[in-house]
């Protein structure tokens, strides 16, 4: 096959001809793994002597909030800081994490590695940009390669070893290319760090204002009066109808606990149940679904149509013109109701009992001003929804560019 002038054929693809052709041996001197401490339950504070979770290397990010304190005893022990200009990596977690790779930018140290983390060691005389590399290995065929050399007995844990990481094939462009590669995509990291900063802080107006309007201690303008009395079983119940696909056949809309998306009330999908599927609740179109299995999950949905779901779902229809189905919505998401909710039964099963449920006391306000605290509580869920596929467009620009930039395909002036 023939390639372009200017580019090669090599064992990675097909890369421009001033690459070099290594492994990450030939710039990593070292893989320095923490050692295990004893931790306390006591949140965090900064500048505590506080040892990392795994979870701190997480989709190609360095979270340094995931970490907990360490038993004063066990202080001494703790010897690994994560370093400026280091590579942390993943060495044994669950086959979709291990291997998975974060850039440090800064010193940490009041903060230590555990056993299950290694941070790199470069050699002295190595033409590298750290960051340029922490991008390579988190791209997409570089960390199927290093997830495929993971190995391990158990279904739930892998881990890869220093030879195998070490002997990762890898292409090397001139250091002055890797610097401009690595601040282009840190650009574009920075623009996502943003948005995540904005869409959290949105999130937290949201709650807020769902814990004002939805208990009358802030009022809409044009409403007032006192709202009325009630407890959640005298505006709603869940739908006792059920149908058993085995007998009548197959139900084209049938959603499950998997369709729920957990705390934005958006339906992910759905399914066929068919002619071995179990017994399914029937809902109607402005029913709210809530999924009363391990109800702190929060799941939950605004049927916009007709069908059948689980019956670890309850299906809950508004009853007479006490309560408009979008107002409803609005308050199984609150965080009083999701407490009673997780007063279940069961312990590894544990699911919402409806004698508790149907208890909630509330404070309901007339239908007109339902209306007007749903539509305002709406219009947050959709700037929300805005912003949120901003940044996804944002995640599939960049995954794109890393495709682009660091196979060589686009070269940078």
């Amino acid at each position: 096959m023939e390639v372009k002038p200017g580019y090669k054929h090599t064992e990675v693809g097909v890369l421009p001809e001033e690459w070099c052709s290594g492994v990450v041996g030939d710039v990593v001197e070292a893989l320095e793994a923490g050692v295990s401490v004893n931790s306390t339950d006591d949140p965090p504070n900064h500048g505590a002597p506080s040892v990392l979770k795994t979870s701190a290397v997480s989709a190609g990010r360095f979270l340094p909030e995931e970490c907990k304190c360490i038993t004063p005893a066990d202080v001494p022990r703790a010897r690994l800081n994560p370093r400026a200009n280091t590579i942390l990596i993943s060495r044994m977690n669950t086959p979709d994490l291990v291997g998975d790779v974060a850039y440090v930018q800064t010193d940490y140290p009041w903060l230590f590695l555990p056993d299950r983390l290694w941070m790199t060691r470069f050699r002295p005389d190595a033409l590298l940009n750290s960051r340029w590399l922490a991008y390579l290995l988190n791209s997409r065929s570089y960390q199927q390669r290093i997830k495929a050399a993971a190995t391990g007995t158990s279904g739930s844990m892998k881990n890869i070893s220093k030879d195998a990481l070490l002997g990762i094939p890898v292409v090397f462009p001139e250091p002055e290319e890797q610097t401009a590669i690595a601040i282009a995509l840190s650009d574009v990291d920075a623009l996502l760090t943003q948005l995540d900063r904005i869409i959290s802080k949105k999130r937290d107006l949201k709650q807020a204002a769902m814990q004002q309007l939805l208990t009358g201690k802030t009022r809409l303008p044009g409403f007032s009066g006192e709202w009325k009395k009630i407890t959640f079983g005298e505006i709603t119940r869940p739908r006792s109808a059920r149908v058993d696909p085995r007998r009548v056949g197959s139900q084209d809309f049938c959603v499950e606990l998997e369709h729920l998306e957990a705390k934005t009330g958006r339906l992910l999908g759905c399914n066929v149940a068919g002619g071995q599927a179990s017994l399914k609740t029937v809902f109607e179109a402005g029913d709210v679904l809530f999924g009363k299995l391990r109800a702190y999950l929060q799941k939950y949905w605004l049927a916009d149509r007709p069908g059948v779901c689980s019956t670890e779902i309850w299906a809950l229809e508004p009853l007479g013109e006490h309560v408009l189905p979008e107002y409803l919505v609005q308050i199984v998401r609150t965080d009083d109701f999701i407490e009673v909710a997780s007063n279940a039964y069961g312990t590894h099963m544990p699911r919402s009992d409806w004698n508790l449920v149907k208890g909630f006391e509330l404070d309901l306000p007339s239908t007109k001003e339902q209306t007007a605290i749903a539509t305002a509580l709406s219009d947050m869920d959709a700037e929300l929804v805005t912003l949120e596929a901003h940044r996804d467009k944002m995640r599939a620009l960049k995954q794109g560019m890393m495709q682009e930039l660091l196979t060589g395909k686009t070269r940078l002036v």
